[in-house]
Parts: structure tokens; sequence; C-alpha cells
């Protein structure tokens, strides 16, 4: 666990990012303002996150689940941003989906131009291969001419 209580906070370039996207434009923030908010997020995080490990308790798992937060945040009376959550959870499995597949692409196509160029070298080889037995050939006949002259 953490050492010391600043060790919780979240870092204040992330929370500096959040409080101007919820704020109009020109609007302020004083640098304790900041403070206070990026204190107060650290403790909702916390208390949200003992919440739903009592989830994960009464299921007897030692893993945390997006359901276990959302049960959380119900618990906590925050009903209100469990559609939203449910929203951005789902926006979030699609990314990583499409991540998966498009790393996924990557790889066959890959494992395919892997497995081109081997085709291609082994063709190479066998060109390679051919030729030097028809030298060999041309050297033993041109020896064999020598032979009879």
């Amino acid at each position: 666990m953490a050492e010391r209580p600043e060790d919780l906070n979240l870092p204040n370039a992330v929370i500096t990012r959040i409080i101007k996207e919820a704020l109009p434009d020109g609007v302020n923030v004083s640098k304790e303002a900041r403070s206070a908010i990026s204190r107060a997020a650290s403790v909702f995080v916390l208390y949200a996150t003992s919440c739903a490990n009592n989830f994960a308790m009464k299921g007897k798992r030692k893993t945390l689940n997006a359901g276990d937060v959302l049960s959380a945040m119900e618990e906590m009376e925050f009903q209100r941003f469990v559609p939203l959550l449910k929203d951005s959870l789902e926006a979030y499995k699609k990314g990583q989906k499409g991540k998966k597949e498009a790393s996924e692409q990557k790889r066959k196509e890959k494992d395919k131009k892997t497995d081109s160029e081997e085709n291609d070298k082994s063709r190479e080889e066998e060109n390679e291969e051919e030729e030097e037995r028809m030298e060999e050939e041309e050297t033993k006949e041109g020896e064999g001419e020598e032979e009879e002259d």
C-alpha cells in the first residue's frame, strides 16, 4: 500500500486536464482548488474501490470486475452515473476488441509474408541447386569430350 497519503493522489496533469474539460473556456482554477479536487477525487476512488472490493468478497473473489464497480456506484448512491458508465465500458470493450482484431490481422499478414518469403527462399535454393547440377553435368560432359580427343 502507499507509504504516504500523497502517494494516493491522482497525477496533477490528469486532474488539470479533467478540470479543463469540465469547465467552460476562460474559467480559471486556483492551485488550492486543483489540490482540493485532486484529494477529493483520490478519496472517491479509494471509497469506490473499497465498496467494489466488498462486492467481490461477497462473491468469494479476489479480483474486482466491472460489475462490482457498477454495484458499488449504486450502493454509494451514484445510480444516475451507472448508465453512462455502462456505455463507457461498452465503448472500451469495443475498442479493445478492435485492437485485438487488428493485432491478429497484422500477425496473420506477417505470417503470410513470412511463408511467402520462405517459399521464395526455397524456390531460390532449388533453382541454385538445379543450376549447380547443370554446371556439374556440363563440366562432366566437357571432360568426357576432352578424353575422346
